[in-house]
């Protein structure tokens, strides 16, 4: 009986760990505790929800390891340049239903700060902050750390994903429902219309922060597993 190989993607992945990669990995997430301990220390910020304070490490250190560990297969110039546009639309999809990029439209115009231009948030915790946001006439960037960094790692997987397989369609609608803003309070509506009262919504949106970041860790394992790739 012969044994199966593993599938492509998950050969690649281990080929590019090693031992050094882990030792740098734990070193940076010491440097990370290290970072929220004295962030907690020098601003005297109370620690209400210590897992909001490690989720934007989360989101950062799984996206940055994922990146590492994909390499887009070879291929032609013409397929890239196609692929690259989709995958940048997906992250244009990404950042508008995240609330990254928000559009005026009607003549109603949004401001952060009241006047245009750009604004950097420096008293968020690390991860959150420091958060950019550049207002213009025609539309609204708000760029938060953790989820900037997300999103491109998904858009960057999603491209070596459809170099390599068809099969990235469902990692990537995961990937959206990685979007904090949009997507549970969405499905907190539908849940409360179909169970009724407000407790499944309230519940829903207590919980956002920690769906969103489960979702986006699920949908960077698929995209690089990928199961059922070859």
């Amino acid at each position: 009986m012969t044994r199966s190989q593993p599938s492509r993607p998950l050969a690649a992945v281990s080929d590019r760990v090693s031992g050094a990669s882990v030792a740098l990995l734990v070193a940076v997430v010491l440097a990370e505790l290290a970072l929220v301990v004295g962030y907690l220390g020098a601003t005297a910020a109370e620690a209400t929800s210590v897992r909001y304070l490690l989720y934007p490490f989360v989101w950062i250190n799984v996206a940055v390891a994922a990146v590492f560990a994909t390499k887009p297969p070879d291929a032609g110039p013409w397929l890239r340049r196609g692929v690259l546009v989709v995958a940048g639309g997906y992250l244009l999809v990404l950042a508008y239903f995240g609330g990254v990029l928000e559009l005026t439209h009607l003549g109603h115009s949004h401001s952060h700060g009241g006047a245009s231009g750009l604004t950097v948030f420096t008293s968020l915790p690390p991860g959150w902050g420091p958060t950019v946001v550049y207002d213009h006439a025609l539309f609204s960037l708000t760029l938060v750390p953790y989820q900037f960094v997300g999103y491109l790692a998904l858009a960057y997987l999603v491209y070596a994903a459809l170099l390599d397989t068809a099969s990235a369609a469902f990692s990537g609608a995961v990937g959206l429902l990685s979007c904090v803003s949009c997507s549970w309070p969405v499905l907190a509506s539908l849940l409360a219309g179909v169970l009724g009262g407000s407790a499944v919504a309230s519940t829903v949106y207590s919980f956002s922060v920690d769906l969103s970041t489960a979702a986006f860790v699920l949908a960077v394992v698929l995209l690089v597993w990928r199961p059922g790739a070859r």
